[in-house]
């Protein structure tokens, strides 16, 4: 496929009004998925069915997560923010397999691999920050 006939997303119209804003963290999970489109589209056809998908279907989930406990109650957000902690563990790992075997080029995986380390430390600080927030139990443990 020429150069010329890539396609390259336009940017997004500004906000109106009617729609709120995110949360930094998924914003910054949108630009990492949008890294991930381009890294897709590369990949051999017959791959993007197989790791390709299951790579597609964790940020589809890991966004639909953080939207989700974005709006959660404070008490439902600590459980939401473990299974995103999970999410981007298993992002990091199929995505370092589609690495190791040729699948995303070094040149698209290394922007990638940082973008999802950074999703990584942020869900984990907000996590951190909202079990400080949680009173203790009796049992004098936190509650999750």
């Amino acid at each position: 496929m020429s150069e010329d006939k890539i396609h390259t997303p336009k940017p997004a119209p500004p906000l109106t009004f009617l729609q709120p804003k995110l949360v930094p963290i998924i914003e910054k999970t949108k630009g990492a998925y949008k890294l991930w489109i381009q890294a897709r589209r590369n990949m051999p056809r017959t791959e993007q069915f197989g790791i390709g998908k299951k790579t597609d279907d964790l940020f589809l989930m890991l966004m639909e997560t953080l939207r989700r406990a974005s709006f959660a109650a404070h008490q439902e957000k600590i459980p939401l923010l473990t299974h995103a902690v999970g999410l981007t563990d298993s992002l990091r790992f199929f995505l370092q397999i589609a690495w190791e075997n040729v699948l995303v080029r070094q040149n698209q995986y290394i922007p990638l691999a940082t973008e999802i380390e950074e999703i990584g430390r942020m869900i984990g600080g907000w996590r951190k920050g909202l079990v400080a927030k949680t009173p203790l139990e009796k049992s004098g443990e936190r509650k999750e």
